[in-house]
């Protein structure tokens, strides 16, 4: 299946995003209270046994370790999107630069060349500000 610009939806991208609507609402973390609640309750039933302690501390590890992987792609669509609205507002600006566009692909040391210059940027205008004062 494709989207209306062309991009391919279903599969992981689809589940992901449906599943992560459903794990981060209200009823979900209401639902994860009452089991935990009801575990905690059925404890003497079960002698608060290792059996019963052992099936939610597997239950949790499990549940925990694929939420990992849910929240991860959430992160990396909206990073991605968020880049690119960026990278949109940078070419739209005139007198943006435009070389700002995707510079997440730059390594460290470029990256870290251009916070200095921001850095020394942000000095002198805050030196022009004191001086303003004065």
């Amino acid at each position: 299946m494709e989207s209306t610009n062309g991009t391919p939806t279903g599969g992981f991208h689809s589940f992901a995003s449906w599943a992560s609507h459903i794990v981060g609402s209200k009823w979900a973390f209401t639902f994860a209270t009452l089991l935990i609640v009801v575990w905690g309750i059925s404890g003497p039933f079960f002698h608060y046994s290792d059996t019963w302690q052992l099936v939610v501390n597997t239950a949790t590890t499990v549940v925990t370790f694929l939420i990992v992987f849910l929240i991860q792609n959430s992160q990396n669509r909206d990073a991605r999107a968020i880049h690119l609205k960026l990278d949109e507002i940078i070419h739209a600006l005139g007198k943006a630069r435009n070389e700002m566009i995707n510079i997440e692909s730059l390594s460290d040391a470029d990256l870290d060349a251009l916070t200095q210059n921001f850095d020394r940027i942000r000095a002198e205008c805050e030196l022009r500000k004191s001086q303003m004062k004065s």
